[in-house]
């Protein structure tokens, strides 16, 4: 079986801090490896200001220190590696860091400006959430301080566009693997799509509840008979309304789609779902439309 890898994108703030304890939840609950990358920017100084190589040198020490310490606050009983590249880009080295690495999501925290909220996206984090190749999870600020080990409920949040039936598989796929309840919620109440039904309650409420069952049957027939899956509707005023509505805990995980701006193999995050990271006190993970294939890269 093909060891499963999370790259980490890490800084020694916080919201890296936060990232370290989701990937440590995610690994626990997926029997999986944790690599701990840092991204340092290549030498920029002056020629002749700093002795060659000088600059690259004093930078990775200190990187190196962090990482140290990083791998120190891994718990015992999870595998982790760490990780130090340069690129001018934080993001598109974390990219290239989890490609070369096979791994299966970057997690990152979201501390760092940018949002309201639990959620605060610094540019790094907003980069990746609109490029990167694979799935991006990012932790919400306090992360670090939750006494929960593992996950303990996947939520799916899933229309009707482009890009939800890879969703869907990859929703299934991780409870399966993880062995952890999975909750489908269908937005197709919130899609703006329907206008033509704007004013009929009753017509949106019965399509919603439509697609909710297609999604669930879709869902059982590739799970266990006894799994524990469910499905409901996400309905109210806004989309932050509805998603509040739905009922959280410590421990669950929220997993939508990229937008259909996004360019084939990449996410973008899309205005619902960047709705829903102002209001979420739990960890989101963005899944691109298509699956990158072997052999691609970024």
């Amino acid at each position: 079986m093909t060891q499963t890898n999370l790259v980490v994108g890490y800084l020694a703030t916080p919201g890296g801090a936060d990232a370290l304890a989701l990937a440590v939840r995610f690994a626990r609950t997926l029997g999986a490896e944790i690599n701990i990358c840092i991204v340092l920017p290549p030498d920029t100084a002056p020629p002749g200001s700093v002795p060659k190589g000088g600059y690259e040198d004093v930078l990775a020490g200190q990187a190196q220190g962090w990482l140290d310490d990083a791998l120190a606050m891994v718990p015992d009983d999870v595998v982790a590696h760490t990780h130090l590249s340069f690129d001018e880009s934080f993001a598109n080295g974390l990219i290239r860091e989890a490609l070369r690495l096979h791994a299966t999501a970057i997690v990152v925290g979201g501390a760092g400006g940018g949002l309201v909220g639990s959620f605060t996206l610094g540019s790094v984090v907003n980069e990746l959430l609109h490029s990167a190749p694979l799935p991006v999870a990012v932790a919400p600020r306090g992360t670090r301080d939750s006494t929960v080990a593992r996950i303990r409920e996947i939520t799916c949040a899933i229309g009707q566009r482009k890009g939800s039936e890879l969703l869907l598989k990859t929703a299934v796929r991780v409870s399966r693997a993880a062995d952890v309840p999975l909750r489908l919620v269908s937005l197709v109440a919130l899609d703006p799509a329907f206008g033509s039904l704007r004013g009929d309650t009753e017509a949106i409420r019965e399509h919603a509840l439509a697609h909710a069952e297609r999604t669930l049957e879709t869902a059982r027939s590739e799970l266990p008979a006894d799994f524990p899956v469910t499905s409901t509707i996400a309905n109210g005023p806004t989309v932050e309304a509805a998603v509040e509505a739905l009922g959280w805990h410590d421990g669950d995980v929220i997993m939508v789609g990229s937008s259909r701006l996004s360019a084939p193999r990449r996410i973008f995050l899309g205005s619902t779902a960047a709705k829903m990271l102002r209001v979420l006190d739990v960890p989101m993970v963005v899944v691109p439309r298509d699956e990158l294939k072997d052999g691609e890269d970024h």
